[in-house]
C-alpha cells in the first residue's frame, strides 16, 4: 500500500491539466471500466436523453464532480461578492443570482436524465424517481436503487 502526501501549487491552467492527466493515468480513475472524464462527458452530452441506460459509474462520477465544483464555485463567488449568493444588493448581484439559477437548472436537468437512465439500467421505469416523495424511507430506497448493479438485458438496452 502506497501513501503519498502531496503539496502542489498550481499556477496556471496548463499545470492543472497536466496534474489531472497525471492523476488520472497514475491512479486509473475509473470505476467499472468508465473513466471519470468519459462519464462526465457522457453526462453532459446526454442532457436531454431519457432513453437508454447509465451505469453506476456514469451516475456517481458526475455526482461527485458536481458536488466538488459547486462547493468551490460557491466559495469563490461568495469571496468575490462578499456575501452569500442568495442575497441580492445590486444589479451585479442580480446577474450572479440569475447565472447561478440558470446553471443550477442545467445541472438539475442533467441529473434528472441520468437518474432516469440509471433506473433503466436496473430494469426499472424512470417513474421510480417519484419514490423520493415518501419522507426518509423513499430517500433510503432511492439510494439503494442507485447502488444496485446493472442488469445485462433490460427493456431500455441499446
Amino acid at each position: 500500500m502506497r501513501v503519498f502526501l502531496v503539496d502542489v501549487v498550481v499556477e496556471n491552467s496548463n499545470q492543472a491539466k497536466t496534474l489531472l492527466n497525471y492523476l488520472m493515468t497514475y491512479y486509473k480513475l475509473s470505476i467499472g471500466g468508465v473513466t471519470l472524464m468519459n462519464a462526465y462527458k457522457k453526462y453532459w452530452s446526454n442532457i436531454l436523453n431519457f432513453s437508454g441506460t447509465a451505469t453506476r459509474s456514469e451516475y456517481w462520477w458526475p455526482a461527485i464532480i458536481n458536488a466538488i465544483i459547486a462547493f468551490i464555485a460557491a466559495a469563490v463567488v461568495q469571496n468575490i461578492v462578499g456575501h452569500p449568493i442568495t442575497e441580492i444588493y445590486n444589479f451585479a448581484d442580480l446577474n450572479y443570482s440569475l447565472g447561478t439559477r440558470f446553471i443550477a437548472f442545467l445541472v438539475w436537468l442533467a441529473n434528472w436524465t441520468v437518474t432516469v437512465r440509471r433506473l433503466h439500467d436496473t430494469d426499472r421505469s424512470g417513474w421510480w424517481i417519484v419514490i423520493q416523495i415518501i419522507p426518509l424511507l423513499g430517500t433510503i430506497w432511492f439510494l439503494i436503487l442507485m447502488l444496485l448493479p446493472s442488469h445485462s438485458q433490460t427493456r431500455w438496452s441499446n
